[in-house]
């Protein structure tokens, strides 16, 4: 009896520890689906006589950033939490062909010729007038339909930490003047940033105004909100926009209205606050005006209390266009895992000149002369806090 007994409670024991090592196994596996880099074979694809391929960067970390050359896509992020477990932050696809329907919202793609609007598509330089592709109602936004976001980018990896990105711009694509010739690096830091370098010739004056449409959820891509997300912005004003979302070409000062994120606050607190510009945002969706000196400087920072996982933005750039993800439906399951991402399940923070700048004399320059060499930098600074 006394044998039986001890033999019992030994199965009993046996079946406790096999139960427990199979759920920590599920665990982690359910862990490893949750950052899973998308498969390169469901990126392996000609595209306009072009080979599109899903490259994988790392640092010593193990943070991976995944970019695609259609578009020079951020397709994932992946970066640890507070307590060491990595997540992926940038919302994407697990196939190219999904960055190709008609209406998919520039998914962490790199954006020219033109990030942002303008207004009736038309701008002048020296007296002649340009007529652009329209591709936002009477507007033209971040290039028109032959943007950059949708082409095929010529792609050399050096190294496992960096991805080099050419693209030749010829004369009168999406209707901008100058044969233009664009090189962007992405490069993965030792301390956890991605670091972009944008650099640029034209033969002809034109303009440019070049920047990144990654979209994150710093609780993980596919988290339902990002409203709980905190943020600082240091800009003292921001660009107001009409019903069309194109800026008056005034400053407005953002102290005691919803726009003042000079002192960290969560996103949510006053969105849906009445506000003619949040009315005309349909949430935020406006140019911040950086109070920002030369060179490289944080600007802003965002934290999710969810994961401990905060993102500082440093840059060159004199604005920064916050959108809050209001034009996001979860209509589609094409996320990644089959995941919908509904209305302000991420936001965007792209660094850049202030939108319809050709049109407004008043705003930053976005010109650039014939031999003259664009160039910017962003980084996207990742780290934790308790």
């Amino acid at each position: 009896m006394k044998k039986n007994l001890i033999t019992g409670i030994s199965l009993l024991l046996a079946v406790a520890v096999s139960s427990c090592n199979n759920q920590q196994a599920s665990d982690k596996s359910s862990d490893s689906m949750t950052v899973r880099i998308p498969d390169t074979a469901n990126y392996n694809k000609m595209l306009d006589g072009k080979q599109v391929k899903l490259y994988t960067l790392t640092n010593q970390n193990q943070m991976k950033v995944a970019i695609t050359n259609l578009g020079g896509r951020i397709v994932s992020i992946i970066v640890p939490n507070k307590d060491g477990k990595m997540v992926d932050v940038a919302l994407g696809y697990d196939k190219v062909e999904s960055y190709q329907k008609q209406g998919e919202p520039f998914f962490g793609a790199i954006i020219g010729r033109y990030g942002n609007r303008i207004g009736k598509g038309k701008f002048a330089l020296d007296g002649k007038e340009y007529a652009l592709e329209l591709n936002d109602g009477v507007n033209t936004l971040h290039g028109g339909k032959s943007g950059f976001y949708n082409k095929v980018w010529e792609a050399t990896q050096p190294n496992d930490s960096t991805l080099m990105l050419s693209y030749n711009s010829p004369d009168g694509e999406g209707g901008y003047p100058g044969n233009v010739k664009v090189n962007v690096t992405y490069t993965i830091t030792s301390t956890n940033g991605i670091k972009m370098d944008y650099d640029a010739q034209s033969d002809e004056k034109t303009v440019l105004n070049l920047t990144n449409h990654a979209y994150f959820n710093l609780s993980g891509e596919g988290d339902s909100t990002i409203l709980d997300h905190v943020l600082m912005v240091d800009a003292d004003a921001i660009t107001p926009v009409d019903n069309t979302l194109i800026p008056t070409g005034e400053m407005m000062d953002v102290s005691l209205t919803p726009f003042d994120f000079r002192k960290p606050t969560a996103i949510g607190d006053r969105i849906n606050e009445e506000n003619e510009q949040l009315k005309s945002g349909k949430g935020y969706d406006h140019n911040f005006v950086l109070n920002k000196k030369g060179g490289m400087q944080k600007v802003a920072t965002v934290y999710s209390p969810k994961t401990g996982i905060e993102l500082a933005i440093i840059t060159e750039e004199p604005g920064l266009q916050f959108y809050s993800g209001n034009f996001l439906t979860g209509a589609d399951k094409d996320g990644k895992g089959g995941k919908a991402y509904p209305l302000r399940s991420a936001f965007c923070l792209e660094t850049q000149h202030f939108p319809d700048s050709p049109n407004k004399p008043n705003f930053p320059s976005t010109v650039l002369n014939a031999g003259d060499t664009y160039h910017t930098t962003t980084i996207y600074q990742f780290s934790t806090k308790k």
